[in-house]
């Protein structure tokens, strides 16, 4: 049975759940945080700002309305059980993947990647990942805890293993953190270098690739509306940049996640997150 239309959409959005190329959806949960919470306000704050946005790109000469996109709206999810809202992560991926489907997750805080990639993981086993984000995320445990935002990309280690996951413009972490990457991820600490090498080698191997964007690699004076903003970030075009040529790869799953609406008043953090969303759609959808 096909989903059902959400009542409020990203802009340009709004196609026929089966004639979709992508499936948007929103995992609101951020009971995991570790500093500031609200990121489970994100994926609301984005749909309702993005009407301040033109569906064109002038970066891309591109337009939403060229591309079919459904958004499905946000699950209903557990605050009180990071496992339970995984699940349900897991299932609704799992859902889209079934009919052929693109996922593309807003979050939320970034664990709630794990669902999603677990869901891929299962159809694709030789999955590589590439990571925009300013923290490692790489602790085995956070204050006991081994479901935690903190901890996400050591679980999705669990699943890839070793030289599957590609790590860009970390800039924090514990010396652990930094030690357990240099024997078991591909990390490029602080900036974007090496990352057109990587793609090149992932695209000649046809690997099939899921892309997770923590929208705090934005350097915090132009992306202030996060839980855990990190100084010595990269810029907006930057990361458009940096999402032009991962979109080069065979992408099977992405997300986007860590807006905080309520921590920036000015709005200008919804609309950049907003601007991304746009320019990674279109980036995915109208490759050459």
């Amino acid at each position: 049975m096909p989903l059902a239309p959400n009542v409020e959409t990203f802009i340009g959005c709004d196609a026929a759940y089966e004639d979709a190329e992508l499936v948007l959806f929103g995992a609101p949960f951020d009971s995991t945080t570790s500093f500031r919470p609200g990121a489970r306000f994100g994926p609301a704050a984005m749909r309702h700002e993005s009407f301040g946005l033109e569906t064109y790109s002038p970066y891309q000469d591109a337009d939403l309305t060229d591309v079919s996109v459904f958004d499905s709206g946000d699950l209903e999810l557990c605050f009180g059980s990071a496992e339970a809202a995984l699940h349900d992560i897991e299932e609704r991926t799992q859902t889209i993947l079934n009919d052929g489907k693109l996922p593309l997750l807003l979050g939320g805080e970034h664990l709630v990647t794990l669902g999603s990639v677990r869901a891929v993981f299962k159809r694709y086993p030789d999955l590589h990942i590439l990571h925009f984000d300013a923290h490692a995320d790489l602790r085995d445990d956070y204050l006991g805890a081994k479901l935690s935002h903190a901890c996400v990309l050591r679980r999705c280690h669990d699943l890839v293993g070793d030289g599957r996951i590609h790590q860009f413009c970390i800039r924090s972490g514990e010396r652990e953190e930094f030690r357990f990457a240099a024997g078991h991820t591909d990390l490029h600490p602080m900036t974007l270098d090496g990352l057109e090498e990587t793609v090149r080698a992932l695209r000649e191997a046809n690997a099939p690739v899921y892309v997770t964007i923590d929208l705090d690699c934005l350097d915090p004076s132009v992306f202030p509306g996060t839980g855990t903003p990190e100084a010595g970030g990269i810029t907006f075009p930057q990361l458009l940049g940096a999402i032009r040529t991962a979109a080069s790869c065979r992408i099977v799953g992405a997300d986007l996640n860590e807006l905080a609406p309520m921590l920036d008043p000015t709005g200008v953090s919804t609309a950049t997150a907003c601007k991304v969303l746009r320019e990674l759609l279109l980036a995915i959808l109208t490759k050459e």
